[in-house]
């Protein structure tokens, strides 16, 4: 008895980890691969480091589902972000355009890694101006020359 028991709640924990059915794809070829397309282009608004296609959190399986309609209604791909940053802003997109609002999202990375160079630099010539050695007195130079 304790055996079934043991098998029975062993079985309650294993069907969390089942895999989940697929996402239904659209009716129609074209529009799922005009949909892939779109959604690898978008970042997902809650999981943030993954793609729209990639994720699996409820906000990004509704905008799944509001990129198909946009697709289904005839808008073209420009149309469909251009909806998207409409309303989420160029967050959503992970590339976004280049403008004065993000300038410093575009030349921060490389701004970081000139100060970290100079910083480098900086560092090492004065190290290099201090290594620790003081010079020899008078006396202590005859005593290196006697030897």
């Amino acid at each position: 008895m304790k055996w079934l028991l043991a098998a029975l709640t062993a079985l309650c924990f294993i069907q969390p980890a089942l895999p989940s059915p697929a996402a239904p794809l659209a009716e129609d070829p074209v529009i799922e691969q005009r949909f892939n397309h779109i959604a690898e282009e978008l970042r997902c608004l809650v999981c943030q480091n993954e793609s729209l296609a990639g994720s699996r959190a409820e906000l990004a399986m509704d905008l799944k589902r509001e990129v198909r309609d946009l697709i289904k209604a005839g808008k073209t791909d420009a149309q469909v972000k251009e909806f998207l940053v409409t309303r989420y802003g160029d967050f959503v997109l992970y590339r976004p355009p280049l403008k004065p609002t993000t300038y410093l999202l575009w030349a921060g990375p490389f701004a970081l890694q000139l100060v970290g160079i100079a910083l480098l630099v900086r560092y090492l010539r004065r190290r290099n101006r201090k290594d620790g050695r003081k010079a020899l007195s008078e006396a202590e130079k005859e005593r290196v020359d006697a030897l």
